[in-house]
């Protein structure tokens, strides 16, 4: 689906989805407490459709020493949550996805196979893990990506015995190990976290079932705050400021950025914020500099490229170095065709950004968006924005 918006300012009240983040947690909590409680709020995004998916195989009865066949869809955060849970509950499982999920890097994983005599092996896009996870002392790179460590923080507390986990690099996206602590505790299971560079998690815990309403997306939330950056009047409802969701720093990046003069952001604990931001340095006075972001061209895209881009497209000036992004800020966009690269944030970007342009813009694969904000289209036109599908 392309989409061509013809620029039109955005104005009224709009809800993001409930957090993408927070429900895959909370969906994959609920189901090892064997369902018990409900689940509030819940976005029908593709990722959360892959979690519960993958939630339902685990549960299927299949013939004894036959492995659960666990499609993915394009979601980094179920595929790396559920290798270490599938291994506890399990003994394993036949991993698939799509899109470029599986190129995405598994090395910790595997490192740690390597070390535990757990089978591995990968092969046309399918992976496949066999093995029993025991107790004891696992190692990470804390600069690769939380979501290693969010599996095994969900997955250790199963065993007979208590385990560690030792970060061997300065921890990344700490926030999103924070989102996992608080969910875990919530149903009830205990992990002693001594400055994100150990953590004891005691064996033979149970998950107890609760109730829980996913809060709003503040990861979601930026494309909004980037509108209003953009001259657009949109009030942003439904978020927690209190919220253990790392993007919440959005709010005082959207100050900072609003400061004219050249500036850096590190992006190494919002690595989902940079489109949004990136639209924002476009058209503020003065250079950005996005800084330690080489995680961002593993994701949906390589985010460092279609980020530049599409800016690029659109009239901006970008540059990407080997892990930044340098954005140089002009007083409006141009118009012009983007790509969306099977990525729902850079479409989303690129919508945001039309709302600034002096011409048409045309979104190829904005269909993208369903990944995680499958009504964005819609909320979008409710606030005033004018678009063609074809």
């Amino acid at each position: 689906m392309d989409i061509r918006i013809i620029p039109q300012k955005l104005r009224g009240a709009v809800t993001p989805p409930a957090s993408k983040s927070m429900a895959h947690r909370a969906v994959l909590a609920m189901a090892l407490a064997g369902g018990t409680g409900t689940l509030s709020n819940l976005s029908d995004s593709q990722d959360i459709q892959a979690t519960k998916r993958c939630v339902a195989a685990l549960k299927d009865p299949r013939p004894e020493g036959e492995l659960p066949f666990l499609d993915c869809g394009e979601s980094g955060s179920t595929l790396r949550f559920l290798i270490p849970i599938a291994l506890a509950v399990a003994g394993g499982g036949v991993f698939t996805g799509h899109g470029r999920l599986m190129e995405r890097p598994q090395q910790p994983y595997f490192d740690i196979f390597d070390e535990k005599g757990i089978f591995y092996g990968q092969t046309d896009g399918v992976l496949t893990v066999r093995g029993t996870l025991t107790p004891g002392v696992y190692r990470l790179p804390g600069n690769v990506s939380s979501q290693f460590v969010t599996g095994l923080l969900y997955a250790l507390p199963l065993l007979p015995g208590d385990s560690t986990i030792e970060i061997t690099t300065p921890l990344e996206s700490g926030g999103y190990v924070d989102m996992t602590l608080d969910m875990l505790e919530k149903f009830g299971i205990s992990v002693q976290n001594k400055n994100y560079a150990v953590f004891h998690i005691p064996g033979n815990q149970v998950y107890q079932g609760r109730d829980i309403t996913v809060e709003g997306d503040w990861s979601q939330a930026g494309f909004w705050y980037a509108a209003n950056f953009l001259d657009n009047q949109v009030a942003i409802q439904g978020l927690n400021a209190d919220s253990t969701q790392g993007d919440r720093v959005v709010a005082s990046l959207y100050w900072k950025l609003a400061k004219p003069g050249d500036t850096d952001i590190d992006v190494s604990g919002c690595p989902d914020l940079l489109p949004p931001l990136a639209v924002m340095a476009a058209v503020r006075s003065g250079t950005t500099r996005f800084v330690n972001a080489a995680r961002l061209r593993i994701k949906e895209s390589d985010r460092l490229a279609t980020t530049a881009a599409l800016l690029n497209a659109l009239g901006g000036h970008a540059e990407e170095g080997p892990d930044s992004l340098t954005v140089r800020g002009v007083p409006a966009f141009s118009g012009g065709t983007v790509d969306g690269a099977n990525d729902h944030r850079i479409v989303m970007a690129a919508a945001i950004a039309a709302t600034r342009s002096s011409a048409p813009v045309t979104i190829l694969g904005a269909e993208a968006v369903r990944k995680s904000y499958p009504s964005f289209w819609e909320d979008y036109k409710q606030l005033g924005g004018v678009f063609d599908v074809f």
